[in-house]
């Protein structure tokens, strides 16, 4: 195969290819092949620039990110759905006084340590002839007090108190395991068949198990369709990151997701207003579920594209074809297709499309060798660091919000820890943004985990000695930290993973991340007994998890690696080196910070 004529005098408007670093001496070879060697793809910025426009480009990008409104809606409502409200037995008095419930109702003394006791809510006594006779449970159903969040959710509906007050916990316990499995299956699924097939079918199925849940008529029902609703939900979220972050300019990536992190803490604020003045959990969960049977359209030809990325590694020359000729009839500029060629043999030597229209591939699937795959050790440590760092920032979040209650045994407000939460993630997002691109990944994810590790210790090991704004101070301290932490684990991870195993790696990470989440329901299983030394073993792997993550690269400003073997270049920067790596990414300059 001859090279192409050199193309540096053509007329047409195209940028110019970036310069390649000077490749290392090469050993010499008998006889030189003549073969073009495949090249290593542009970077899917200057694809989308180039194919799309600017102005096509940014508006891809906010249609991915205007879903996740609604997703929080949906991932986030589930401490609204089980609020458990104060209840006391029902009884045959109306709007009974405070003088008729201590008649009624028999005494009980606090469970733990430092809390107070108060009336019993799952007992009541026994009257025969105007004398009191023993002590039962209750036989007419409960009255509930209902202060705060939905005036009607499951507990109140169903009555789940008392003995069956397990079901709570393990409704939870299967909403994030059906987060778990949507992260893994729909994941693999994004690198199989696609970006926008998946989010296509993750978005339908997120609005027929949202019309489920709505119409569930028992508890065991309700827990089915929320864990089929929790896993379409989670491969919506996973897809639109995927898409979203190759859409995206190496320089604009910590940018959109932070847009994007931020429009999901507007949707969890969202949802608390919008719970006040909702009378039923299943209006709340139909309000998240409906507004996505709009994005549907995403479906609509040209209306949102199919990553460029994916689909060039998958050389699909059909789909490669048909996204140049629409984006010519979107330009309108006659020397697109000679432009679009012209920068791919400028930056690779190799004409990509010419290529893909001579092989005739039976699928349009990118092409994974396992076995190259479980060779690939770098990829791996990655994952493992990322992944361990993932399970620990989510595993210990809750820790903080319930510190005072799990060891003080003062209970807060609703309203105060939600807010608390929702307001911390928002803060962690805007510290990103303000700090990442300035000082690394690598930098500010160490930073994060130390500040968790430390605020941790300070709690457990001064809790005897610090005041109440103390403790509420090293509270929200952590649980920034841990917030930032976790958004970082993901941002870093979908960076350094190749884009034939994007979507797996991010669903693992994200799947890990749910692993360590399932401590909260599993702690109330057991009335949150054991909460100290769970909270001593995340707080210790917290600082282990510093030290590993000395182990990993930097990915600030670089291009998104495509196959494995560009996966395996993204190592850990020498020490004697701290402005650049010493292994260059996909034959581009490493920028100078």
């Amino acid at each position: 195969m001859t090279s192409p004529p050199s193309p540096l005098t053509s007329p047409c408007p195209c940028p110019p290819p970036p310069p390649s670093l000077p490749s290392s001496p090469a050993p010499s070879s008998p006889a030189p092949s003549t073969a073009p060697v495949p090249p290593s793809l542009p970077p899917t910025g200057e694809v989308m620039v180039m194919a799309l426009g600017r102005r096509k480009q940014r508006l891809f990008i906010a249609l991915s990110i205007l879903p996740n409104l609604f997703l929080a809606f949906l991932l986030s409502s589930d401490s609204l759905v089980t609020l458990s409200s104060p209840h006391h037995c029902h009884l045959s008095v109306s709007n009974p006084t405070e003088e008729v419930l201590n008649a009624s109702l028999p005494w009980e003394k606090g469970t733990r340590e430092g809390e107070s006791g108060g009336l019993s809510q799952c007992t009541q006594y026994l009257f025969v002839n105007g004398t009191r006779s023993g002590v039962v449970n209750c036989e007419a159903g409960w009255d509930f007090n209902v202060t705060e969040g939905l005036r009607n959710n499951i507990v109140t509906e169903w009555n789940l108190v008392c003995s069956q007050y397990w079901l709570v916990p393990v409704e939870e316990v299967c909403f994030i395991l059906g987060i778990l499995i949507g992260s893994l299956g729909l994941g693999y699924a994004a690198d199989r068949l696609g970006r926008l097939k998946t989010l296509l079918i993750s978005l339908t199925l997120s609005v027929v198990f949202g019309i489920m849940v709505c119409v569930s008529p028992s508890p065991p029902m309700f827990i089915a369709m929320r864990f089929c609703l929790a896993a379409a939900t989670a491969g919506v979220y996973l897809t639109l990151y995927i898409a979203r972050l190759e859409l995206c300019d190496p320089s604009l990536r910590l940018l959109v997701t932070m847009i994007a992190g931020l429009t999901t803490v507007a949707g969890e604020l969202l949802l608390l207003g919008v719970a006040v003045g909702c009378p039923t959990w299943r209006g709340l969960i139909g309000i998240g579920a409906a507004p996505l049977f709009l994005f549907l359209c995403f479906g609509i030809p040209g209306v949102f594209p199919e990553s460029p990325r994916w689909l060039l590694l998958s050389e699909w020359a059909s789909d490669m074809n048909s996204f140049r000729e629409h984006s010519e009839r979107q330009r309108e500029d006659d020397s697109f297709t000679a432009c679009l060629t012209l920068w791919i043999v400028n930056v690779t030597g190799y004409d990509v499309l010419v290529e893909l229209e001579s092989e005739s591939p039976q699928n349009g699937r990118p092409h994974l060798s396992f076995p190259e795959l479980l060779q690939s050790r770098n990829i791996w440590k990655n994952m493992c660091v990322l992944g361990f760092t993932s399970f620990i920032s989510h595993g210990i979040s809750h820790c903080y919000s319930s510190f005072r209650g799990d060891v003080r045994g003062t209970t807060s407000s609703f309203y105060w820890t939600y807010l608390l939460s929702v307001c911390a993630g928002g803060g962690a997002w805007l510290l990103l943004w303000a700090t990442v691109d300035r000082c690394g990944r690598r930098g500010i994810l160490l930073l994060a985990m130390t500040m968790t590790g430390l605020a941790s210790l300070i709690l457990l090991g001064l809790m005897e000695y610090l005041s109440e704004s103390a403790i509420t101070v090293f509270s929200v301290m952590g649980l920034f930290s841990s917030q930032a932490a976790a958004s970082l684990c993901v941002l870093f991870t979908a960076e350094i993973m190749p884009t034939i195993i994007r979507g797996s790696g991010l669903g693992a990470i994200l799947a890990l991340g749910c692993v360590g989440r399932l401590s909260s329901p599993l702690m109330d299983l057991r009335n949150h007994y054991g909460y100290f030394l769970h909270h001593v073993v995340y707080s210790s792997l917290a600082l282990l998890a510093v030290l590993s993550i000395l182990l990993l690269p930097e990915s600030k400003r670089k291009p998104l690696p495509q196959t494995l073997a560009d996966g395996e270049q993204y190592r850990r920067p020498p020490l004697g080196r701290k402005r650049r790596d010493n292994v260059p990414l996909l034959a581009t300059p490493n920028p100078e910070t």
